[in-house]
Parts: C-alpha cells; structure tokens; sequence
C-alpha cells in the first residue's frame, strides 16, 4: 500500500535545474559581496543602501549582503557600521586607542628668528623697536610669535617712554633648552668670536648698548618697568611697538 504521506520524487530534470539555480544564486551573491566590500572601502563618506543598491543591480539582496559582510569583518580591526541608514568601514573601538601615534617634528628656526632671539637673549628686557634698531631691519610680528610659541621669550613689563612699549625677555623654557643654569651663563664675545659664530659686525650688532644698559636681565633692570595688566599680551606687544614707532 502507498504511503500517502510521502511526496513524490522530483524529476531529475528538475532537480538539476534548482541545482543550477541555487549555484547561480551563490555566485551572484559572492559576486555582490566582492563589489559591496570594494564600495564601502573605496568610498569616503558613508553609503546609503539606495546607493549600494544602484551599483549591484537588480535583484540584489542588500539586506543580507550587509549582514553578511559584517558577520565577515565581525572582531577585526575594521568593521562594517551602519549610522542614520548610511553604511561604511569603521576602525574598530577597542583598538582606536593603540592607533593614535603623536610625533614631535623638530622645526628649524629662520634665520630672523635666530637673530631676534640672540638679541632678546643678549640685551634683555627689550622693546621690538630696539630689536629693530639692532637688526637694522623691521622685526615681523610672525618672528615674535614664532618665539612665544616655543615658549622662549615672554614680556618682562612696559617701558617707561611714550607708547610704553612690551619689553621682552627669554624664559625658563630658553635655558632649558640651551642648557644654561641661569642668563649669566650665556657665552661671551670672546667665546662666540672663539669658535667663529662671531665676526667684527657680530660684535657691533651683538654687543652691549651702551654703559647705562645691562648686559643680562637683573633685578635692577626690572625696577623701571611697569607690569603687564591684563589682555592679550601678543596683541598688547603689537600695540605697543606700533605706538612706540609713532612716537619716535
């Protein structure tokens, strides 16, 4: 007696043609996956699934693929992330942390910034008009900011003349740098000229202004500054060189 229950066997032609189906429809899938994982990748911004939809095709089933391309990067480093309906590659959280490299980059100082530092170093507190005067040539206010970035000057107070100019000074930061335990142990002429850093016109741009002027920055050459009072002391230096040229 026949089992009613049990269905009848399928055609081998029939078979054979749902066989070839299913493979085509793997191989569209495979495919599909490989352009899909080259989308996401290639592009910068995140992808909408209309736009992912536009590059497969028809018939195209996104919903899956995308499940399946985040079940493929799933604990990797880089993962498959979907935010406001827009898909894309993503660093993954947990190793974002061991991704960031901060590097310092030695910057090489110009050779206006090299000159205005001597001169602030050697004839501290300065006014940028005297700088100037020094150099022969006008101090750019990128020069003084340059400096202050480095954190290798800083203003030492105003001077008692019209326009009362920022003075300038070196900081704790220059010594540092330069492996000096105090001002004082700045080289002389006669150890620049030594090692030949220094030749006649080094001395007169270089040297001292006059007997009533100090070498280094002592307690006595702060006596006949006035503080800074608040503001921005870069705008406030700025100001006060521009008043002081006015004024000369």
């Amino acid at each position: 007696m026949r089992d009613t229950d049990e269905l009848p066997a399928m055609p081998e032609s029939v078979a054979e043609q749902v066989a070839e189906q299913d493979a085509d429809r793997q191989v569209r899938m495979a495919e599909d996956l490989r352009v899909l994982e080259a989308l996401l990748f290639a592009s910068s911004e995140p992808v909408t699934e209309r736009a992912i939809a536009e590059r497969l095709g028809e018939g195209a089933d996104i919903p899956a693929l995308l499940e399946d391309l985040k079940r493929v990067y799933q604990g990797r480093g880089v993962e498959v992330l979907q935010a406001n309906g827009r898909w894309s590659f993503r660093t993954a959280p947990d190793v974002t942390e061991r991704l960031r490299l901060e590097k310092l980059v030695p910057r090489k100082l110009s050779r206006a910034a090299i000159e205005t530092l001597a001169i602030i170093a050697y004839h501290q507190p300065v006014t940028r008009a005297e700088i100037e005067e020094i150099r022969g040539v006008v101090v750019s206010t990128g020069t003084v900011d340059i400096l202050l970035e480095e954190g290798w000057i800083k203003p030492r107070g105003r001077k008692q003349v019209p326009g009362r100019p920022v003075m300038w000074g070196t900081s704790n930061a220059f010594l540092d740098h330069f492996g000096l335990e105090s001002i004082q142990d700045l080289p002389g002429i006669d150890e620049l000229r030594a090692a030949g850093l220094l030749d006649s016109r080094g001395v007169s741009a270089y040297g001292t202004r006059g007997g009533d002027t100090l070498l280094f920055d002592t307690e006595e050459s702060d006596e006949a500054l006035e503080p800074l009072t608040g503001g921005d002391e870069g705008d406030e230096a700025a100001e006060g060189a521009e008043t002081e040229d006015k004024s000369a």
